[in-house]
C-alpha cells in the first residue's frame, strides 16, 4: 500500500485508521471513508476474494417422528397438562387473529405431548 501507519492490515483493510476499505472501481484509486487516505489501484491487483454458500440441508420429519421426540417443542412454563397432571408444558405463540387482539398461545405437554390453545 502507498500509505502507512500503526496497523498491519491486508489490502481491504486501512493501514492508518483500520476501517474497512471501499469496492475498488473501474477507474481511479480508492479513498477511506474515515480517515480520507488514498491507495493506488495498483495495490488490489492480486486480490482474490473466494466465497463459500452453504445451504441448508433438508431432513424429512414424518408425524411419527414429531410424536416421539423427547425434547419440547419450545419453552417450557410451569402449567398442569388437563391429560396427564404433569407440570410442565411447551408453549409456542402465533399471532392467528387481527392485530389488535391477542395472540393464541399453543402449550404442549412435555410428558404425554397433550396440545391445548389458549387465546390471550
Amino acid at each position: 500500500m502507498t500509505e502507512s501507519g500503526p496497523f498491519s492490515t491486508s489490502t481491504a483493510f486501512c493501514a492508518r485508521c483500520g476501517s474497512i476499505l471501499p469496492l475498488l472501481q473501474e477507474f481511479g484509486s480508492v479513498r477511506c471513508y474515515a480517515c480520507k487516505g488514498i491507495y493506488d489501484a495498483e495495490n488490489f491487483s492480486n486480490l482474490k476474494f473466494k466465497y463459500t454458500v452453504n445451504f441448508n440441508t433438508v431432513s424429512v420429519v414424518t408425524h411419527e417422528k414429531m410424536l416421539n421426540r423427547d425434547d419440547p417443542e419450545g419453552p417450557v412454563v410451569e402449567r398442569k397438562c388437563p391429560k396427564c397432571g404433569n407440570d410442565r408444558m411447551s408453549y409456542a405463540t402465533l399471532q392467528l387473529r387481527s392485530a389488535d387482539e391477542g395472540q393464541t398461545v399453543f402449550y404442549t405437554c412435555v410428558v404425554c405431548k397433550y396440545k391445548e390453545t389458549e387465546n390471550s
